[in-house]
This record gives structure tokens, sequence and C-alpha cells, in this order.
């Protein structure tokens, strides 16, 4: 969805720039790309984009967890069972959120249940502009396939509705609302 989201805004003339973790898709012609692999590097990315930016689309699935030790060599196998104990990561929507000033802040709710409820409760918690909610899990998982259907709720209380639809589809009617949402 990123990806579709970065294409359809420099089709619309937006200077664009794309954090990426790794993925399979060819990066996009005329957008500035951006690589990282954990989330605490897609966080400074974003972070030192963010400030130059008039609007952030956060549609990440980012890491919510990381392991609190790691090892540069492997780890062999034993005959004891192994835990592996975790912490969290910088929660990158709420920090950019409670210092986004008059920029605007778009994120993403990616739910197996309660998509409503969760979106809206995630758009007051990260100070959003709008949330884009949609399903995942199932025989209909956007994170898998090019098609996506969403609920878009605005800080307001504005709902869209939209999809299915392929993503390049979905992308557009995303930029169309936030910039209907700016006049």
């Amino acid at each position: 969805m990123g990806y579709a989201l970065a294409e359809a805004a420099r089709d619309r003339g937006w200077e664009v720039d794309l954090v990426s973790g790794p993925v399979a898709l060819p990066p996009p012609a005329g957008i500035r790309l951006h690589r990282v692999v954990s989330a605490e590097e897609m966080f400074r990315a974003t972070e030192r984009l963010f400030a130059e930016s008039d609007i952030l689309i956060m549609c990440a699935a980012v890491a919510d967890y990381r392991p609190v030790r790691t090892s540069r060599e492997k780890v062999k196998k034993g005959n004891e069972p192994w835990v592996i104990e975790m912490e969290p990561t910088v929660d990158i929507a709420r920090t950019l959120g409670a210092a986004k000033g008059k920029r605007r802040l778009v994120g993403f709710a990616a739910e197996t249940e309660n998509l409503e409820a969760y979106a809206e409760k995630k758009l007051m918690a990260k100070h959003m502009d709008w949330i884009v909610a949609n399903r995942v899990g199932g025989s209909r998982c956007a994170m898998e396939g090019d098609e996506n259907e969403i609920l878009m709720i605005s800080e307001a209380g504005d709902k869209r509705r939209f999809g299915p639809a392929v993503k390049s589809e979905v992308a557009r009617f995303i930029l169309d609302t936030l910039q209907k949402g700016r006049a």
C-alpha cells in the first residue's frame, strides 16, 4: 500500500520520500527511497523526513517488539527450551503525532477484529488527522495481495469507505480524500 501511495502522490506532482522496509517490490521511479530494516531505523528516517514535510502517511506494519539480546553468531541448538525476552520498539506514530504541529499525520490500522473501534482508538491516541483502517488475516489479507478495502476516519469523525479495489485505486481515493479535507 505504501508503494501504491508513493506512486499516486508522485503522479499528482508531489515530492515523495518513501521509507521502506525489505519488500519484493521494485522501487517506484521518481521518488526518493530510504531503505530501512529495523523499527529504530524506520523511526530515525521518518522523524528526520517529517520535520521537512507537510504530510506523513504511515502505512508500514512495523514491529512492536524486538529481542532484548541479539547474537552476531548462530546460536547452537540445545536440549533446553529457549525463551526470547522482548522489549517494545518506539511507537513511531505516537511520537510523531505528539510533535506534529501544523503538519498532517495519517496512519493505518490493520485489524483482525473490531475494525472501526480499534481504528478510532488509535486515531485519537496517536494524534492523527486521519486513519485508514483495513482488515487483515483470513482469505482477504491486504498485506498479501494487490487489493484492499478501507475505512477512513478523520479526527472530526468523518467516515469514508472504499473498495474492495486494487491498491492503486485505493491510493488515489486516499489522496483525493486528504486533498478534499484540506480545501
